[in-house]
């Protein structure tokens, strides 16, 4: 379905927007990213696409963008309304040209995840039918501002019809696949396969 999530106003904003999960990705490489304010940092995209690109914080920030207020549901019960600029995932699609035979997308992330014994960085995916959602975004501001580090900087998804964990943090490479085979458990998430239903729709 195309339904859209609903969309609150301005007076409805929380706030402080609650952070989810991890609030900072451990290590240099990040730590090194947010010294420079993200200058250095790129937003892959590739797999199932005929132009592979690799994107810049600026380069996003230049293209079209959407502005949307909207109610974050976590799946520990939760909820926080705040309000998110970014591009849609559907204009990046357009630009890299995703093959029809692309089913999933996949978000890869710079948080590394150490839930017991299962340490990967953090992964999730959607179908294109919500890869093309309109409200679905990579989001550069939270309530007007750059994202805050524990937000997910510099971009996080916000994939609205599902719940907080199909929204990944710390975003840096979007893969276009057919099977999630090659990833993790082989369910298309982090969590997912560790036993969370992979659709996670409110």
């Amino acid at each position: 379905g195309r339904g859209m999530a609903e969309e609150f106003t301005p007076r409805d904003i929380a706030p402080v927007f609650r952070p989810n999960g991890t609030t900072r990705p451990a290590g240099e490489a990040y730590a090194a990213l947010l010294r420079d304010g993200f200058a250095s940092w790129r937003l892959q995209v590739e797999g199932l696409v005929e132009r592979p690109g690799s994107f810049t914080l600026a380069q996003l920030r230049a293209m079209p963008s959407r502005t949307q207020i909207t109610r974050h549901d976590c799946v520990e019960g939760w909820s926080c309304i705040g309000q998110w600029t970014g591009v849609r995932l559907s204009h990046v699609l357009r630009l890299v040209g995703a093959k029809p035979q692309a089913r999933y997308v996949v978000f890869h992330c710079m948080d590394l995840m150490e839930e017991g014994a299962y340490r990967v960085p953090y992964y999730e995916s959607v179908d294109m039918d919500d890869a093309y959602h309109e409200q679905t975004l990579l989001a550069w501001d939270l309530n007007g501002r750059p994202l805050p580090v524990e937000n997910g900087a510099p971009l996080r998804a916000r994939v609205e019809r599902q719940l907080g964990y199909k929204q990944p943090k710390y975003v840096q490479r979007i893969e276009l696949v057919d099977s999630f085979a090659a990833h993790g458990a082989g369910r298309g998430g982090y969590w997912e396969d560790l036993g969370y239903t992979w659709y996670g729709g409110i």
